[in-house]
């Protein structure tokens, strides 16, 4: 037979003497005594401020002497339950003793209005956690009668509470807790100081299984309004509510963003949280609004609502860094690095180093992992060579941090099955089984959401909150690269299977076995491919985080509100009050030895305060080196080093404000050998044979110096794809203003190229006026500036150019060449009608090119270089890095979602602008030299292109590298684009030539003969020509195809979609009905049924609403249900 304990854990009393808030004893002082109402001598109405101090904590409460006295007989009543608890418990025993069965009377105690519980305790126990009456009614005896409140009240209520703030078992009870308005969440460093926390009353939660959440008539079920009891924790970042103190589920998290700019009317003004009229006047209640949520919360009193709409305000919008105000550029995040706050950043030029320090960096996770992107493939490799490094493949690198605990969350773009060939569905099985730790979501729903043409565009990796990585790079097939950039692998030794890509040739069309080939390697070369990410550490890194957590939480609650294994997140929050830095000394980063900071880390209870906690490092070394073995160890024992003397001094040139930013803005508008340069510079940090490699005292390579910097994120966001109040294009505005502050120079890598200039109806985005003015600007002073623009040299889309399934590739093409030489609205027709032949002094376009072998014994072969690098370098000082294209999609906010970083340099290096002394920063000006160096196939001369705008630079070696290379391609290989062919006409025949001499040649004629034909008799041989290219460097072919007209055509579904939406990689049906007028026939079109995933049945009626590319609106009729015709 068994028996009940006495206090069964169902009760309301159970309790897990683990679970505990405080870890030590919490200090009280009684700031001051009052009373409401001088008429008023009741002793119970008297009001304390307390302030509290706990670690490097500290907080005031108002309380009154009531309650006070309700939590002395709440204890009372908790010792008293456990006092009766240990008699049951003595008496059981004595039974058992005498062999009587467990018959034990089972006693409950359902009473208590508390969720709070109780231990078992022995009477010593019992009687620690006792407080005796005597010590509560000294509280009251000081004031009875008097009129005025006298300082024994004060000492009194002082006395009293230390009774109790001197026993950590009673501290730790749920009564006292309450009272001091604290919970599991108060004292997390990582979120940001103590604010308000107190039990509130909600409606919209689901039903929390608990007898006292739900306030109805208690009679019958049907009067049940399911308002809930939950504790709410308010912080700097945001609102959680909880179940109850000791919980940490989150039942819902508002996280706080930018509010609407407001336009004077105050009935217009949205306000994060206000007061809400209730029609019973015994309710109280306030709203927080925040994106396209508003949450309705009661309280017990008007003065609780009061205080809870200003504490909200004053954690959110009061700070100039508050969350709620717009911050330069209308970024959600502010600057920062402008003080010493720890703000670090790295640059990686393509994908080998890059890749390598994300696996590194996963490697060392110790509690979660943030993962999105446009494009992720779990069978991808971090390190290469591939069967040398299965353990870096990044579904094992997930499986094995998975089984440690690490929480790893991973948001994946959900696209358009007939326009892309992701195959996300695939992505998401595979990562969801490998482990219940691994939290995987793909976003948006087409039907739900009705969104089809935008996508989620971030490339983000964050790590325990300390090091993110963002940029060009995807974690996915053929972004792996060296900056060798070879264009074969045969046998497979880099690029297993389908990583062997090249999407202008074949795009995959099977994900069963990803490790087959899609391409003949002995036939075909992969598509060499060029990036830049970077990595952050401190502020700007929660900053990336925030943005996740923000994007996350939006899908949530759209995608699978109710769905319990995918919880909610909390932003965590970077830590400004100096009381923060409590009784210890505030924290100096970049003044400590490294070893010293790791030292604080570790032992002090502000750890998020550092950059960065066991990660790897990759700092610069010094001129004279440092022994590689030690380099090694120290990286591979997680030590800390620092490297870099971290100099403060100030930018000479006026420093760029954000004042009256809005009207400067607004005025926009109304594989080689060794011998081509394709070699390592520097020395060697790989300590797996890698070459990871840096820019430091004139030693060029993939990675830069580790070193502190201005950093503000910047983004494109919505409501569709993060569920804020406001478009946020931040990133627009952050290109349109540098390009107009910029003082000499222009450095720009990007995967496309299309914009408009003023009056330009068709595409919006404004970079190319900024250019335009700013050259028109730079003529009229007489100064010499430089603009020099690398892009892909054709669109990385499958189909040769003539075929009629590459009508995306040739729409592509249209609205670049619009955008830089055809047409009365391009760049460069613009400038010729006022400057003529000096155009080019001012702004120039390439591309990147490379060749090689595919195999020992194979062909000769070219490929593009793929420029899918998003960076702006402005003047050596300051630069942009991102995931955003230069184009409507990326640029205008309300389409697809991306992310960015702007870093200015603090430390600057001496050099020259136009042979002039500059100061260069190491940030900017060492992302540039290691560029330009691979560009230009340079071996450690720096020097010749430390000056980027002189004409020795610009003119005879960047120019007339580029004419050189581009001849020589052209000599040997005829490949295309060139601006030798005008024309379709043209095109064919050149690719019939070539077939019939060559037997084949691949999609962009890039196969060569051994030898060439010469005048002479004398043979020459392909490879010795291609010996005299230097780097990747080659001209953009702005006459090519020159004669035609690009658009799709009638009969062409591009010809339906929108022309400024056209210019993505990653959506082949891109708008709805630019100029097509017949709704109803459209949605009728074969291809965009198919497209929207529609049946066969004709469509006669719309039901749901989206914007269309003519700015009118789709709208769903009310008459219908969302059901009617599948129809999302």
């Amino acid at each position: 037979m068994s028996s009940e304990p006495l206090i069964s854990k169902g009760s309301s009393f159970y309790l897990v003497e683990s679970i505990r808030i405080f870890d030590e004893l919490p200090k009280a002082t009684i700031l001051s005594v009052s009373r409401p109402d001088a008429s008023d001598i009741g002793p119970l109405l008297l009001s304390y401020t307390i302030q509290l101090e706990y670690k490097q904590f500290k907080w005031c409460l108002q309380k009154k002497a009531s309650q006070v006295i309700y939590l002395h007989f709440a204890l009372k009543k908790r010792a008293l339950a456990e006092e009766i608890h240990e008699k049951q418990e003595q008496v059981k025993d004595w039974l058992h003793h005498i062999g009587i069965g467990d018959q034990t009377t089972v006693v409950h105690d359902n009473d208590e209005p508390d969720d709070g519980a109780i231990p078992v305790h022995n009477e010593d126990s019992v009687r620690k956690r006792s407080v005796p009456t005597r010590a509560a009614l000294p509280i009251i005896t000081p004031s009875i009668g008097r009129s005025t409140v006298s300082e024994r009240a004060k000492v009194a209520m002082q006395n009293y509470l230390n009774h109790f703030l001197g026993n950590i078992d009673i501290v730790n009870t749920r009564e006292v807790c309450k009272f001091l308005e604290v919970s599991k969440y108060s004292f997390s460093p990582e979120y940001g100081p103590k604010l308000k926390e107190d039990y509130v009353m909600v409606q919209h939660l689901n039903h929390i299984q608990r007898d006292d959440t739900s306030v109805g008539c208690f009679m019958c079920g049907c009067c049940r309004n399911n308002w809930q009891k939950v504790w709410a924790v308010l912080k700097p970042g945001f609102l959680a509510l909880l179940e109850d103190p000791f919980d940490t589920k989150l039942l819902d998290i508002i996280v706080f963003d930018v509010l609407p700019p407001s336009n004077g009317d105050k009935e217009d003004q949205v306000l994060l949280a206000e007061e809400v009229k209730e029609r019973n006047p015994l309710r109280y209640a306030f709203k927080v609004t925040c994106g396209n949520r508003i949450t309705k919360i009661r309280t017990t009193s008007s003065a609780k609502t009061k205080d809870w709409i200003s504490s909200i305000y004053n954690a959110s919008q009061k700070p100039t860094e508050g969350w709620c105000n717009s911050h330069r550029f209308s970024s959600f995040a502010p600057q920062r690095g402008l003080a010493d706050d720890g703000s670090q950043a790295q640059w990686f030029v393509d994908g080998e180093v890059a890749f390598e320090e994300i696996s590194l960096a996963i490697a060392n996770a110790n509690s979660e992992i943030y993962v999105t992107g446009w494009w992720l493939c779990p069978e991808l490799y971090l390190k290469r060579p591939f069967r040398a490094n299965a353990s870096s493949r990044l579904d094992a690198l997930f499986e094995a941090k998975a089984k440690e605990g690490v929480k790893i969350y991973i948001l994946i773009y959900k696209e358009v099955s007939i326009a892309l060939k992701i195959n996300s569905s695939y992505s998401q099985k595979r990562l969801l089984n490998i482990h219940e730790n691994v939290k995987v979501m793909r976003y948006p729903d087409h039907f739900a959401a009705g969104i089809y043409l935008w996508s989620h565009h971030e490339k983000i990796v964050v790590v325990d909150h300390q090091i993110c990585f963002l940029g060009g790079l995807d974690l996915c097939f053929g972004r792996y690269d060296t900056i060798e950039h070879k264009v074969g692998d045969h046998p497979p030794f880099m690029w297993p299977g389908k990583d062997y890509y090249n999407p202008r040739e074949s795009e995959p069309n099977s994900w069963v076995d990803t490790m087959t080939d899609e391409l003949d390697r002995r036939k075909l070369p992969r598509m060499p491919w060029h990036d830049v990410h970077c990595a952050l550490w401190g502020p700007p890194c929660r900053d990336v985080a925030r943005h996740f957590v923000q994007r996350w939480n939006h899908a949530k609650r759209n995608k699978a509100p109710n769905e319990q294994t995918i919880p909610l997140l909390m932003p965590q929050q970077h830590m400004v009050l100096p009381h923060y830095m409590g009784r210890s000394q505030k924290l100096d980063i970049e003044s400590k030895p490294t070893n010293e900071n790791q030292k604080d880390i570790t032992q002090g209870s502000i750890s998020y305060e550092s950059p960065s906690q066991d990660i790897q490092f990759l700092l610069p070394q010094e001129a004279d080196g440092i022994d590689s073995k030690k380099v090694n160890d120290t990286l591979n024992g997680l030590h800390l080093r620092n490297h870099l003397d971290f100099l403060h001094k100030e930018h000479s040139s006026k420093a760029m404000q954000a004042t009256n930013f809005a009207d400067d803005f607004d005025s926009l508008d109304h594989q080689h050998d060794n011998s081509t340069g394709s070699t390592s510079f520097g020395s060697d940090l790989s300590d797996e044979g890698g070459q990871r490699q840096e820019v430091y005292g004139g030693e060029i390579s993939q990675v830069g110096p580790r070193m502190a910097c201005s950093c503000q994120v910047i983004r494109s966001v919505s409501q569709w794809s993060g569920g804020t109040s406001q478009t946020e294009d931040s990133i627009h505005k952050a290109y349109c203003y540098l390009i107009e502050k910029a003082e000499k120079f222009i450095y720009i890598e990007n995967q496309f190229f299309i914009s408009g200039l003023s009056g330009d109806d068709v595409i919006q985005n404004r970079v190319s006026e900024a250019l335009y003015r700013r050259i028109l600007r730079a003529h009229t002073e007489g100064t010499c500036f430089r603009v020099i623009i690398v892009m892909p040299l054709l669109p990385g889309f499958q189909g040769r150019l003539d075929d009629g399934g590459a009508a995306t590739v040739r729409a592509i093409m249209h609205w670049q060449y619009r955008t830089i030489s055809r047409g009365q609205n391009s760049i460069l027709h613009k400038l010729n009608e006022l400057l003529g032949p000096k155009t080019d002094d001012y702004i120039s376009f390439y591309g990147l090119r490379t060749y090689g072998r595919l195999g020992d014994d194979g062909p000769i072969v070219t490929s593009q270089v793929y420029v899918h690098s998003k960076v702006m370098i402005v003047d050596d000082r300051i630069t942009l890095i991102g995931s955003s294209n230069i184009n409507d999609r990326s640029l205008l906010g309300h389409r697809d979602s991306e992310i960015g970083v702007i870093i200015e340099d603090r430390e600057f290096i001496e050099s020259t602008m136009n042979e002039e002394p500059w100061s260069a920063g190491k940030f900017a000006n060492s992302l540039r030299l290691s560029l330009w160096s691979e560009h230009l196939g340079l071996h450690g001369e720096v020097i010749r292109i430390r000056d980027p705008i002189a004409d020795k630079t610009y003119k005879d070696l960047w120019l007339a590298t580029a004419m050189a290379n581009s001849q020589i391609y052209q000599d040997v290989f005829s490949c295309i684009p060139n601006d030798s062919i005008h024309s379709r006409y043209a095109f064919r025949q050149s690719m019939n030539y070539w077939k019939e001499k060559l037997g084949h040649t691949t999609i962009d004629l890039g196969l060569a003969p051994e030898e060439l034909d010469s005048l002479t008799d004398r043979h020459i041989r392909s490879m010795e020509v291609l010996k005299r290219v230097r780097g990747f460097l080659v001209s953009f072919p702005l006459h090519f195809m020159c004669q035609e007209d690009l658009r799709p055509m009638f009969s062409e579904s591009e010809f339906y979609t929108s022309p400024q939406y056209c210019d993505i990689s990653k959506e082949r049906i891109t708008s709805l009905c630019y100029d097509f007028s017949d709704m109803e026939t459209l949605l009728n079109k074969k291809f965009v049924r198919q497209a929207l995933g529609v049946g066969c049945g004709k469509l006669k009626s719309p039901v749901w609403s989206c914007e269309l590319g003519n700015g009118s609106k789709w709208v769903k009729p009310k008459t219908h249900k969302k059901n009617d015709t599948g129809l999302g």
